[in-house]
Parts: structure tokens; C-alpha cells; sequence
């Protein structure tokens, strides 16, 4: 979402902009409001604008302005939206309720018009963009020290991952593996029955837990759940990353996918770690065996080239979905690193 949100920082100590905005360009971010006498070069595939009376004066070869409008009421926002021409575009700054009226706004828009609305604070921004699932076009954002660039990213999903590597393994074994903590999460999204997460006891294979969106003939759907599995094992964040699934926290993003499918981001809105009885399946991969750790239980499945299929039912020579990642991780990072995941 960095691509939709243009930076306009405010600083008035020596060298305060000039740090802002190279914490940015680390951060992803692309797009900034700069003072006329900054003296920031735009780099390559940059966009600089300068805040005027009227609006936006968008720099380049081409400069033209976004013309911005102040909106307290109803009657405001009517005006703005009949104002703006088809193929035009129209920045709108708040001053009393933001959120209901740029859900107005985005209503209106359709494919119009570019719809722009300004920030008062980071806060803010996650609002701007998911507004009836749309949001704004663009959100500019005062930003006011190189910290409030680093908290407005952790506001932000990540961009996905390009593609992921999907494989299929053999189950060699579903053997006991006694009482242990496993970990259930409950997302803020509805998962469709072939969507779940990726888990496994090593980075370098996770497998494609599902998610309880079909229940059982002794309990109901829980189209927001996973049963991911014991506490040891890694889980595929939204951003590429993997953590730990003992260490997931309510508002983590993680990767809901499905195999050959959409991937999308979804948050963890809950997690239940509790004592239960734990099975552990084997798969040969090159020689290497990659395992998972699950809860036995009716209502987990694991996707296989026969579809969803409940652990209590695998049997060995079934065929299971899975992904294959980088082994070498530092904090979750992908690094390049002579390892062996066992």
C-alpha cells in the first residue's frame, strides 16, 4: 500500500527533511510533498509535489495541480464530488468526521474520478486506504520525525509475495507425537474452505494447513480459524517473513493462501495455545524429511492433491501441498546461509 501514500514531511530542525525522507525511500515510499525550496532531487520513479493555496502542484515534465477542497459537511462533500470532471482528480481534507464521509466519497467515485484525502496523522491512513474495501487513490500524510516514517509503515500491509513455489510431497508417516501446545488462530477474515496457512517445522517446506470453514458432524464451521499447530513451528507472514507461532500477537498479518489460488493478508485476531494430543506427519523431500506437528483432531485438515483432508483420515503415500521457501532465516528473514533444517 506504500505506492498510495505520499509522504509530506514536517520538520523545521537542520537536516530533519532531508532524514524523513531517505528513512522513506528506505521504507518503500515514492511519492512526497516538499516545501518549493527543499532542494530534494526527485530519483528515479520518484513523484515530488508542492503544497499550494489551492492544492498539489504536481512536479515533472507535465506540472499540473490537484486542486484540494476542505469539507466540514454534507452539503461540502456534494459539491466537491459534482465539481470534479470525469478523468479528473480531486484531493479532500477533512475537517470534522473523515471516515463515513470518505466512504461517501469512494461511493461516488466509482471509476470517475482519482480521489485524494489528506491525513491528519498516521493514525489515520489505514482507514483512508480500506475505506469500502477501496479507499482513497492517494493519502498524504504529515510525517514529522524518521520514527513516524518507521511507525507509518507498521500501520501498512506489506507488499505479498510475488508467487510462492508450490510442490507436492509424499506423506511418508502419520505417527503420535503425545500431548502438546498447539496454537489456533482466529483471523478477522472469513477463509474460504480451500484457504488456510502455511506451517512446518522447518522454513525450508511448509505445508498447507486449512482452515475449519467446513466443520465436522459434532461442531459447526469456523470459517476464521486455523488449527496451524504445535507452538515450535514456523508460519508464513503476509510479507514473506516467518515467525514463530507461539510468537504470533492479535493484529499480526499473515498469508492466507490456497494452493494455486489468491494470496491475500489477513490479521490474527486471537490465539488459543492449549494441551492437546499431537500427530506428526513425515514427507520425503529429495531424501530430506519435512514434518509438521497437528493437532489430532477431525476438524484439521491439510491440503492434498485429493483436497482437504482431515488428519485423522491421511494415510501413508497420500500426496500433500506445500511450499518451498528459502531454509536460511535471520528473525524470519530470508538470508543466504550455510544451513541444515533437520
Amino acid at each position: 500500500m506504500s505506492e498510495r501514500v505520499v509522504i509530506a514531511p514536517e520538520a523545521s530542525a537542520p537536516g530533519a527533511l532531508e532524514a524523513i525522507v531517505a528513512r522513506a525511500r528506505q521504507r518503500g515510499f515514492r511519492r512526497f510533498v516538499l516545501p518549493s525550496d527543499a532542494g530534494v532531487p526527485a530519483q528515479e520513479g520518484e513523484e515530488h509535489a508542492v503544497r499550494t493555496p489551492d492544492g498539489f502542484r504536481i512536479e515533472g515534465p507535465e506540472p499540473h495541480v490537484v486542486r484540494l477542497v476542505r469539507v466540514a459537511d454534507p452539503a461540502a462533500l456534494e459539491r466537491a464530488i459534482s465539481a470534479t470532471p470525469d478523468g479528473g482528480t480531486v484531493a479532500i481534507e477533512w475537517t470534522g468526521d473523515r471516515v463515513i464521509p470518505l466512504e461517501n466519497a469512494v461511493a461516488h467515485r466509482g471509476r470517475r474520478f482519482r480521489l485524494w484525502t489528506v491525513a491528519r496523522s498516521a493514525a489515520e491512513v489505514p482507514a483512508s486506504l480500506g475505506a469500502l474495501e477501496h479507499g482513497a487513490d492517494r493519502v498524504v500524510v504529515p510525517v514529522r520525525s524518521v520514527e513516524e516514517v518507521d511507525r507509518l509503515e507498521a500501520l501498512l500491509d506489506r507488499a505479498l509475495p510475488a508467487k510462492l513455489e508450490w510442490t507436492k510431497v509424499t506423506l511418508g508417516s502419520v505417527r503420535s507425537a503425545g500431548l502438546g501446545d498447539r496454537v489456533l488462530v482466529d483471523t478477522t477474515s472469513l477463509l474460504r474452505p480451500e484457504e488456510g496457512l502455511l506451517v512446518g517445522s522447518a522454513a525450508g517446506m511448509l505445508f498447507l494447513v486449512a482452515s475449519e470453514a467446513v466443520g465436522s458432524a459434532f461442531s459447526r464451521p469456523r470459517p476464521f480459524r486455523v488449527n496451524a499447530g504445535a507452538a515450535h513451528s514456523y508460519v508464513l507472514m503476509s510479507d514473506g517473513t516467518t515467525r514463530y507461532l507461539s510468537e504470533l500477537e492479535p493484529g499480526d498479518a499473515v498469508l492466507a493462501a490456497a494452493q494455486g489460488g489468491t494470496l491475500r493478508s489477513v490479521r490474527v485476531g486471537r490465539l488459543k495455545i492449549e494441551r492437546r494430543p499431537m500427530v506428526v506427519l513425515t514427507a520425503e523431500d529429495a531424501t530430506r524429511p519435512r514434518t509438521v506437528f497437528l493437532q489430532e483432531a477431525e476438524t484439521v485438515r491439510v491440503s492434498t492433491g485429493a483436497g482437504r483432508v482431515a488428519v485423522t483420515d491421511l494415510q501413508a503415500g497420500a500426496v500433500l501441498d506445500a511450499v518451498r521457501l528459502p531454509s536460511a532465516r535471520h528473525l524470519g528473514t530470508a538470508v543466504e546461509e550455510t544451513i541444515e533444517e533437520r
